[in-house]
């Protein structure tokens, strides 16, 4: 199953910088190919990250998505000082695709950076939310 993975920083702080962007994406990939939930396509701005994979037949959602986020964060930590209390959100949003939208999913996560330049995380996961039809509460999504 295709499978949209989205989590922002804690506190959407922007530290994921390009100075180590492209290799947090290889890292987040050998993590998910470790647990055979190859990565379609993997990319972030400053305070989140878009992940697309294939859940492996024999992983639970959350398994990987806990997997994911603690190596990452450790990977992140030991980047250098100014990461030392780097932190994902404890929230997630994870949106099934399928294998007709796979495509489109992977152009909209390709195109982070110019998306980003007018819209916010917030406006871009609400919308998420709402075409999913994922009920939710303001007051424990932003944390």
């Amino acid at each position: 199953m295709h499978t949209h993975l989205v989590f922002s920083t804690k506190n959407r702080q922007p530290l994921i910088m390009d100075t180590i962007r492209a290799n947090l994406h290889a890292y987040v990939s050998v993590v998910l190919q470790d647990i055979e939930c190859p990565a379609s396509i993997i990319n972030s701005v400053d305070d989140h990250i878009h992940v697309l994979f294939l859940l492996g037949r024999t992983r639970a959602v959350s398994e990987v998505v806990e997997k994911v986020k603690t190596a990452s964060s450790k990977w992140m930590k030991r980047q250098g000082d100014e990461f030392a209390m780097f932190s994902w959100q404890t929230g997630y949003g994870v949106f099934s695709v399928s294998e007709s939208q796979s495509g489109i999913v992977q152009r909209y996560i390709a195109r982070q950076a110019e998306r980003h330049r007018k819209t916010s995380f917030q406006a871009e996961y609400r919308a998420f939310l709402e075409r999913h039809r994922v009920a939710y509460d303001e007051r424990y999504v932003w944390d």
